[in-house]
This record gives structure tokens, sequence and C-alpha cells, in this order.
């Protein structure tokens, strides 16, 4: 089964996608525990989806493939965007400026580690 890579997709987080790639590229490559465990503890927002989609690959792979989650690795963390919502907050003299609440897919992949 090397070479097989099982992945997980959390969608329309309420995060831009660019500050989701930021933790996602601390992970990318590290083994399955570790990388858990530094999701675990960073302080930013985005480490807590990214670490829920990194478990649903592991227990995707684990239930689905037989695969022992000791043995995987982190192969990719995508962040694409979501869709945006737009709304409007008031600004002086009776104008309006836009805001933009973006979003984003997250993407996981992972994969057995080579022997």
């Amino acid at each position: 089964m090397a070479g097989i890579e099982i992945q997980a997709v959390a969608r329309n987080v309420r995060m831009t996608a660019r500050k989701v790639r930021l933790v996602g590229a601390a992970v990318k490559g590290k083994p399955l525990g570790v990388a858990m465990s530094m999701l675990r503890f960073m302080p930013q927002r985005a480490s807590t989806p990214i670490l829920k989609a990194v478990k649903s690959a592991a227990a995707n792979a684990e239930n689905n493939f037989d695969l022992d989650p000791n043995n995987l690795v982190v192969v990719r963390v995508i962040a694409d965007e979501g869709r945006t919502l737009r709304r409007f907050r008031p600004k002086a003299r009776g104008r309006a400026g836009s805001l933009h609440k973006r979003s984003s897919h997250i993407t996981v992949v992972v994969s057995e580690k080579e022997a």
C-alpha cells in the first residue's frame, strides 16, 4: 500500500487562506504525532481547524485503508479560498465601507512513511 494518499477536507472555515497556509507550511512533511503536538500548542487560531482535519485524515487512513496512524506523514496542507461574505460598515458622512469576511477550504493529505 505504499504511495497511497489519504485526504480530509474542512470546508468554509471562517479564516483567510493566507493565514491558514502559514500554519500548514509548518507541519508539512512531519510525522503525524509530531504534527498533532505542534498544532496543539501553536498560538495561531488556524491551528485548530488544521488539527481537526489532520485527525480526520488519520481516522480515514485507519478505518478505510487499515493503515497504522503511527506510520503516517503529513504530505500536504492545502488552503484554498472559500466564499467571501461581503458586509458593510458605516463610515463618516453617510457613506458605507465594505468588509470582506473571507473563508477557506483546508485539505490535509497524509501518506505512509517510506520504508
